[in-house]
């Protein structure tokens, strides 16, 4: 018996069978595990076979079928129909589509199904025939099952790569812990700080590639665009220089494809697992105002890369790959490093070991919430005699969205920040949401059974005994509590993220279990609860002034110590999690799950008004946090929290509340901040740093500010033969001028400093102003040129 941990899977078709084959890690290194004679499966209506199997029959398809306990969400019965190899089960399908002949979970792959339907989630137990082969032990005729507590022992190599602007290779640089190594094109020179293999040419640099993997032999390959960038053009350039790119286990070669869906593509390196930083770092809910490698390192390490200008970037590349091939090796492994660093720093390897354990899902499936509420729901599904519903395509039905209070505009005192612990999955537990608890409690009759359903809006209801979601995240809520205590925080992060996204699947009509009574019935039932929660504090003697999904935002109503606010808190939400806990025993004879936190006291709190109008606004405010000797403004959807407003109008607006806060006159520093612009002091914060969402050429009735100066930019690009850097997206930093806007690396005419204080400094300005009696144009009056 061999414990180990899945790295990849892949079905595939050989002869008048399909086989799956497993890369696992063991104790004692890499295993192919081979399961053969594996069966292609779907569902039908039972009485549509006699239809199915004539169909078949004419193409000279062969299955075979078996009569099943199990019936649709619409309580039909079901056959399955079984098929030897994936290309006859694809076939078929495609006919059964063409006939309009409806099926169910044709979409699930062979490979993941044998796997959800065991139970296995990353760690696996397997026994079988052993061989060992070079490198590696294969096991065939393989029996699997699930089994817990297996830690893998990942080896990662960081890979990154060199090249023309025509992607003629110039290097490839490789960081692990048992190698670190440059892989050059060109003559040998000494280097005594790093190591490198030079080599005579391309084909040469390739093929030593594939020696090393051979030889050091990883299971991660990380990079930063590893997969759209790196892999894909090394595969590329080995296809053109007639090598056989086999850094695959077992000598199997890479393949990467693309679909519309995802313009970086796909990777299969058998046995290898491919994981894009950027990727990785999303999955795990990271964000960053830019995810260039430059910008994400020295955020998270405080360190960047050897050349930070991407204009100058590919001139100084070639320049050094012909003149300095040192500095070179130098800038290509140090970008190595810098990936290596943060996958070290965020745990992000450790973060998908973790999920991959919890759902099942492959350690290089990003994203994927619907797969993985479909590998945890599936297996369960079936075992209380149900298959899976198909995707709503069309004509569904929205869901409400989360609870946002209309707010109490104004600058406040001693604001407490009441929040509900998960609030949509504790709704999900206490109300027993669920898939299949929807279709057993719609067959429960209220009036005669009145015990047996839970009522949720929308005219759902929900059986009271069989579920399985609600289980589901107790067992989740159940190991994150455990994780937290263990201060195990890559677990806890990968179970907060799976419980969090389970409502999101249910309201996405991606997903196969979407119905709008089960997102309705969650939302809505928060929107009950916030309602509720909002009488409960205000019948305390204090004022609700702004409420939002799960957070509440209580004024105190004077200025409160830390101790007092402490006490205030503590107080009301435990006299609120008591009413609810007796609410639901006996209004639903349920138990209840909610549990309110008090989360912060802000000393001071400012909550703004929409521009230009009396109303609060929403989801926008600024509180300062006093700890002891810490002081710290949070602010939330204002300037100083948004990439794509300037340093100058992050300082100006950091710095006014700061003095507002205080109590202090902002009048000098206001008029100061202007004097300034105006001399040219703030030149270096002027800088709009935007994001283009689409391709260039696409935009064409409004240009805005940004289009103008990455046009502007690859106009000049062009004329110095430069590649251009903004025709498909990209980040462009540009400056007002006087004639418009204009590329920071091609600046040519006078800034204007008007527009930056119209449009940077006064709307900040005016925002807060009127709170304290002032208003910005006073102010600035002489400046402005009104008297």
């Amino acid at each position: 018996m061999r414990r180990g941990f899945i790295l990849t899977r892949q079905a595939r078709d050989i002869g008048t069978t399909s086989q799956i084959d497993l890369w696992i890690t063991t104790a004692t290194g890499p295993a192919l595990v081979q399961v053969t004679d594996q069966e292609s499966v779907f569902f039908i209506h039972t009485s549509l076979q006699t239809d199915v199997e004539a169909l078949a029959a004419t193409h000279n398809i062969r299955c075979r079928f078996r009569a099943l306990t199990l019936e649709t969400f619409a309580l039909e019965t079901v056959t399955a129909c079984y098929l030897s190899t994936q290309k006859e089960a694809r076939h078929l399908e495609q006919l059964l589509n063409q006939a309009q002949i409806p099926l169910f979970e044709a979409d699930i792959r062979l490979a993941d199904r044998y796997l959800m339907e065991r139970f296995i989630q990353g760690q696996i137990e397997v026994e079988g025939n052993e061989t060992q082969v070079n490198g590696y032990l294969k096991i065939t005729q393989a029996q699997c099952r699930a089994c817990d507590g297996y830690l893998p022992h990942l080896n990662m190599v960081s890979l990154d790569i060199e090249c023309s602007a025509q992607g003629i290779l110039y290097s490839v640089g490789l960081d692990c812990p048992t190698d670190q190594r440059v892989i050059m094109i060109g003559k040998a020179q000494p280097s005594p700080s790093l190591n490198i293999e030079w080599v005579t040419d391309e084909k040469a640099l390739l093929q030593s590639l594939v020696n090393w993997f051979d030889q050091f032999d990883p299971d991660i390959i990380i990079g930063w665009n590893v997969i759209g960038f790196d892999m894909r053009l090394l595969l590329e350039r080995a296809k053109e220089q007639g090598v056989r790119f086999s850094i695959g286990r077992g000598q199997q070669q890479g393949r990467y494809w693309q679909t519309a869906q995802n313009q970086n593509g796909f990777i299969n390196i058998p046995g290898r697992v491919v994981i894009d930083g950027i990727d990785g770092l999303k999955s795990a809910t990271y964000s960053f105002d830019s995810w260039s490698l430059e910008n994400v390192s020295r955020e998270l390490l405080q360190q960047g890369k050897a050349i930070r200008n991407p204009t100058d970037r590919m001139d100084e590349i070639n320049h050094m790959f012909h003149h300095d091939k040192l500095a070179l090796a130098k800038y290509n492994f140090q970008d190595c490093v810098l990936v290596t660093r943060i996958f070290e720093h965020t745990h992000l390897l450790d973060y998908l070991i973790e999920r991959a354990k919890l759902t099942g899902l492959s350690l290089d499936r990003l994203g994927g919430s619907v797969a993985a509420f479909s590998n945890l729901y599936l297996p369960r599904l079936h075992r209380s005699g149900y298959v899976a519903p198909n995707l709503v395509s069309e004509n569904w039905i929205a869901s409400p969205g989360g609870f946002v209070m209309d707010s109490q505009p104004g600058l406040y005192d001693s604001v407490l920040v009441l929040d509900f612990k998960s609030l949509y999955p504790a709704i999900i537990r206490s109300f027993l949401i669920d898939p299949m608890g929807l279709i057993e409690g719609l067959k429960v009759e209220i009036g005669n059974n009145d015990n047996q359903a839970v009522p949720g809006f929308r005219k759902a209801q929900f059986h009271r005994y069989k579920h399985h979601l609600p289980q589901l995240i107790e067992q989740l809520w159940q190991a994150r509590d455990r994780a937290k205590q263990k201060n195990d925080v890559a677990f806890s992060t990968a179970i907060k993220i799976i419980m969090n996204s389970f409502y999101g699947v249910l309201g996405s009509s991606g997903c196969r279990f979407f119905d709008t009574r089960l997102a309705s019935s969650i939302t809505l039932r928060g929107h009950e609860i916030m309602k509720t929660t909002r009488k409960l504090i205000e019948d305390q003697g204090y004022e609700v002034i702004y409420g939002d999904t799960d957070s509440t935002f209580v004024s105190l109503k004077d200025s409160c110590s830390k101790q007092q606010a402490d006490q205030i808190g503590n107080a009301l939400v435990t006299h609120i999690n008591l009413w609810w806990k007796e609410h639901l025993r006996q209004e639903y004879n349920l138990k209840s799950q909610l549990e309110l936190e008090y989360e912060t006291h802000f000393n001071r709190f400012f909550m703004p008004t929409i521009r230009g109008s009396e109303t609060g606004s929403k989801k926008r405010y600024a509180g300062l946090i006093i700890r002891d000797d810490d002081r710290r403004i949070i602010f939330k959807g204002l300037e100083s929290a948004r990439s794509d407003w300037t340093a100058l109008a992050q300082q100006f607006q950091l710095q006014l509340y700061t003095l507002i806060f205080d109590d202090k006159d902002p009048t000098e520093y206001v008029m100061q901040t202007v004097e300034a612009i105006e001399s040219g002091h703030f030149d270096d914060k002027l800088v709009y740093r935007k994001r283009l969402r689409r391709r260039l050429h696409e935009y064409q009735k409004n240009i805005p500010p940004q289009v103008r100066a990455a046009r502007l930019a690859d106009e000049i690009n062009h004329k110095l033969g430069r590649p251009l850097q903004y025709q498909n997206r990209g980040r462009i930093a540009y400056v007002m001028t006087l004639q418009g806007p204009e590329p920071l690396d091609y600046l040519k005419h006078p800034i204007d400093y008007q527009h930056y204080i119209d449009k940077q400094i006064k709307p900040v300005a005016d925002a807060i102003l009127p709170f304290v009696g002032l208003k910005f144009d006073d102010i600035n009056a002489p400046q402005l040129g009104l008297f």
